[in-house]
């Protein structure tokens, strides 16, 4: 006897429900702090990439890159209305361009009948959204071919990018390696020291962006947070929309859903409950 291929409504555990994958070896926040914020009609599942050797690098997101579609694949098979790819990085490093990571997210949608979206372009579809037309990119951890590929990204996206660079450009560590010995988890003022400092190289900027899925220890006990938490914070700091690359993510899935956060949050996921 075989189980049907198509998941009717009343066989869903949740009306709304929504995958998350992430690269090998990260433990993503994504799914808790999407669910955190999300309706009760919601329900979110993960699934981290399997690659035994991955290290990281961008030419591994490149040959990587079909896992995406086992991911949504999956995803559909088990009932998904929405499915979002975590790291920035993986729309430059395949190659497709800004119009080929579109077509990509289109076609294996309708291939799949399931909403698929990818934090990169995420971003993209979030500042057209809000009219930004200047930015300042405050790189985080990134070392230079990562973040360098997400400005190279954003121009020929059209935006105008006025400023960016990492922790280590701005002056925060002596080197690269320093930076990397963080393991993608800093101080909680880090993140107001940084967008400040980002905000002074880049005054006239529209909106205020952060690479990746960077953490600061800004939540009780020290507990690592996503620029997601501390979004209104630093908005009200620096009047002026500050977007990551989770925020515009969580965005894109709630706009797909037909659906807002259920808690108070920053400038760009409140304009879904305008």
């Amino acid at each position: 006897m075989l189980m049907p291929s198509q998941w009717r409504p009343e066989h869903k555990l949740f009306p709304h429900q929504v995958g998350f994958t992430c690269p090998p070896f990260d433990y993503d926040a994504a799914p808790s702090d999407f669910l955190r914020m999300a309706p009760e009609s919601v329900g979110v599942h993960g699934w981290m990439l399997h690659a035994p050797d991955y290290k990281h690098g961008l030419d591994q997101r490149k040959q990587n890159f079909g896992m995406l579609d086992d991911f949504v694949h999956c995803m559909s098979r088990n009932g998904v209305d929405v499915a979002g790819q975590v790291g920035s990085n993986w729309v430059h490093a395949s190659g497709l361009g800004v119009e080929g990571i579109r077509e990509h997210c289109e076609k294996l949608s309708e291939k799949q009948g399931v909403k698929f979206h990818m934090a990169g372009y995420a971003m993209v579809e979030a500042m057209r959204e809000l009219n930004v037309e200047k930015v300042a990119l405050n790189a985080a951890y990134h070392w230079p071919a990562w973040w360098q590929g997400t400005v190279g990204f954003l121009r020929e996206a059209g935006f105008d990018v006025l400023w960016a660079g990492n922790f280590h450009d701005q002056g925060w560590f002596a080197d690269q390696d320093a930076v990397n010995d963080c393991r993608w988890v800093f101080d909680g003022d880090l993140a107001m020291k940084s967008f400040t400092y980002v905000a002074e190289q880049a005054p006239n900027a529209d909106a205020y962006l952060i690479n990746g899925m960077c953490n600061f220890r800004s939540g009780p006990g020290g507990q690592p947070q996503r620029p997601l938490h501390l979004t209104r914070t630093l908005e009200a700091a620096l009047g002026k929309p500050v977007i990551g690359h989770d925020t515009a993510l969580y965005w894109r899935i709630f706009k797909s859903l037909g659906l807002g956060p259920a808690t108070p949050q920053g400038q760009l996921l409140e304009s879904l409950n305008a």
